[in-house]
């Protein structure tokens, strides 16, 4: 039986998004020991970090930060307010939305994260320089695909 020709186009190692995906895989392995001593998983972390920045945005603006869907983020939610590290209320404005407030052990708990970003830099081997042009350059992809949809 002949070989099939190549493709190079279609090889696994040659695709951007696998590149992407493989590379998530791996940095979402780095974070997970850091997040297992805050009792966090990364999606839990990351939405964290928003309500660390603006504590009382509602669940509508927290899915559009981590773009995602509203309802993919509830059950995520119900976890940290059952970890006590979030309250959710029905805004007295318009009861169909809920907004998002930390509790004092979730504010409390940004203290005991402040040392993930350096881990993660160490862990990577690379310069403060060269991960923040890589960061923007993923952003600007990222947007670019965005405003495709």
């Amino acid at each position: 039986m002949a070989d099939a020709p190549t493709c190079s186009e279609l090889e696994l190692d040659n695709q951007l998004c696998f590149a992407l995906y493989s590379t998530s895989l791996m940095m979402t392995k780095v974070y997970k020991p850091l997040l297992r001593e805050l009792g966090l998983t990364y999606p839990q972390y990351l939405a964290m970090l928003v309500l660390w920045q603006e504590d009382g945005i509602t669940v509508s603006t927290l899915s559009k930060r981590l773009l995602t869907d509203p309802g993919s983020v509830t059950p995520l939610l119900k976890r940290l307010e059952a970890d006590q590290l979030l309250r959710r209320q029905r805004s007295r404005q318009d009861e169909r939305v809920v907004e998002l407030f930390l509790t004092e052990r979730g504010r409390a708990m940004r203290e005991q994260a402040r040392h993930i970003p350096s881990c993660v830099v160490n862990a990577s081997e690379q310069s403060i320089e060269a991960l923040a042009q890589l960061k923007n350059d993923l952003v600007k992809l990222r947007d670019k695909l965005h405003n495709r949809q």
